[in-house]
């Protein structure tokens, strides 16, 4: 793995990984989909200039409670484009700033907007009184890109398809 391949997040599949067809590995990555799976894949409309989307299940009332209790405040998308000639599979992430009124989101899509390579997770932290009156430090609030990446990009791999991280366009 070379220095460029680091700063983009590029990994290969591991060698003697018969590589799937195209069709094979968008089915990899759209069978990550489940109820229980806190994102979604989905083919890209053709506005999205992808072919593939995966983002979390923000939109949806069914998982408000569940962002809103994890007090997600950053929302992720990963734009996928399938290059079948070089078995590999770009991807451009897109993180917008969350708001939340009343127990629902709202993207604010002002100056927290970015784009590139998602690498970051972050955790807040309360201190507070436990049940037993002593002083306990708690964990409030976490954001972690991998929770969504990586399954996709282990899929990817399984695949023998090589997994490049776009820094500036699909």
């Amino acid at each position: 793995m070379g220095f460029l391949d680091r700063l983009t997040g590029t990994k290969h599949p591991d060698r003697g990984v018969e590589p799937r067809s195209t069709e094979g590995v968008r089915a990899a990555l759209l069978g990550l989909n489940g109820p229980e799976a806190p994102y979604v894949v989905r083919a890209a409309a053709p506005a999205e200039g992808a072919d593939l989307v995966a983002e979390w299940r923000l939109r949806e009332p069914a998982w408000h409670p569940y962002f809103a209790r994890t007090q997600l405040d950053r929302t992720l998308r990963i734009r996928m484009r399938l290059l079948p000639a070089a078995r590999e599979l770009r991807a451009l992430d897109e993180q917008w700033k969350v708001t939340w009124t009343g127990g629902t989101p709202t993207l604010v899509l002002e100056r927290e907007y970015s784009r590139g390579q998602v690498t970051e997770s972050s955790r807040e932290w309360t201190v507070g009184r436990r049940a037993d009156g002593r002083l306990g430090v708690e964990e409030a609030a976490r954001f972690d890109a991998a929770a969504l990446k990586d399954p996709l990009r282990d899929a990817v791999l399984a695949a023998g398809w090589t997994w490049r991280g776009a820094v500036f366009r699909l």
